[in-house]
């Protein structure tokens, strides 16, 4: 067996991670002929805490699993990577701003885009997961301009899956019945899941579900408020569900997209859907199965889907110009 991979997950001591790391382990996502080497990186106080996670995955006794490093040292973790998953970022609290997250964040995002333009492997590919996630990809890599624009991309795909199972369930469908479901924009309340454009079991789903009130009043903000609403009744974050989309993203780079479907995620603009070019925005995407993802074209938008697309837009905007200072030109 000679192929490996070398995947490193920053913030890997936290509960995304932990949802995460024994099936990247398993070769669920990188096949059952690929080993894996875990390259996780910490900040200095969670180190003791991630040895134990380390601990769990010798324990797992994975026959796919290489190597474990654990580290608190960027240049160390993203050593000669082929993945890149961003999950770590410091959480909003009481009091904040969300400019003031987003400038917290983005230092952060400086130094690691950096550590990834100077020691990732040339084939490397990045998936940023932690929140705000559109605009810290966007710092990484505007900080790290040697790995090329195409290879960046952020989370909407828990936002994707979020929107397909309420439709399914809405209509009475199995998910897999549930297509072409788009999440424009940003991974925040102002996202815009398209149900215009979405197909039920073939069909578009405003001919299946007709209640278009339900629609723009109920489904759209329900998912653009999901993540406040596990919150709220499981005290804690969308570990696993989070943890399952950063999974699916990766799955979905790795194997063709079938055909009259796609999925949703964020990439680097160049200026597609009259989105500024360089914003790192929402889309409805394909894979060859070459790593790389591609923006569908030629998708039009309803009064209700226009209004929405430019709202989240403006924000994306709005949290470019807040962290302007960060962004080498």
């Amino acid at each position: 067996m000679s192929n490996v991979v070398r995947v490193a997950v920053t913030g890997a001591a936290g509960q995304v991670a932990y949802a995460m790391l024994a099936r990247l382990a398993s070769g669920e996502v990188f096949g059952p002929q690929t080993q894996v080497i875990l390259q996780l990186l910490e900040i200095t106080p969670a180190l003791p805490m991630l040895a134990g996670v380390a601990m769990e995955l010798e324990d797992l006794g994975a026959p796919l699993l290489r190597d474990v490093v654990v580290t608190d040292d960027p240049n160390r973790a993203f050593k000669d990577c082929n993945w890149a998953l961003l999950v770590g970022a410091f959480p909003r609290k009481q009091g904040m701003e969300r400019k003031d997250l987003l400038g917290t964040n983005g230092k952060i995002f400086v130094g690691q885009g950096q550590a990834i333009a100077k020691n990732a492997a040339s084939d490397v590919r990045i998936v940023v997961v932690g929140n705000p996630c559109n605009t810290n990809c966007l710092v990484a890599y505007r900080n790290g301009r040697d790995v090329p624009a195409d290879r960046w991309t952020a989370l909407t795909r828990l936002d994707h899956n979020r929107a397909v199972s309420a439709l399914a369930k809405k209509a009475g469908v199995a998910n897999a019945d549930v297509t072409c479901m788009t999440i424009w924009g940003n991974h925040s309340a102002t996202q815009y899941p398209d149900f215009t454009n979405t197909r039920i079991q073939g069909r578009p789903a405003t001919e299946v579900i007709t209640d278009r009130r339900w629609l723009e009043e109920v489904f759209v903000p329900q998912n653009q408020t999901r993540g406040a609403a596990v919150i709220k009744a499981r005290g804690s974050s969308s570990a696993m569900s989070a943890a399952n989309g950063t999974i699916d993203h990766v799955k979905s780079l790795l194997a063709p997209t079938p055909t009259k479907d796609w999925v949703s995620a964020c990439l680097v603009s160049n200026g597609e859907y009259g989105v500024p070019k360089g914003l790192v925005f929402g889309y409805p995407v394909t894979s060859k199965g070459n790593g790389n993802y591609q923006i569908v074209d030629g998708l039009k938008l309803d009064a209700f889907g226009e209004t929405a697309f430019k709202k989240t837009m403006a924000e994306l905007l709005e949290e470019q110009d807040a962290v302007k200072e960060l962004l080498p030109s």
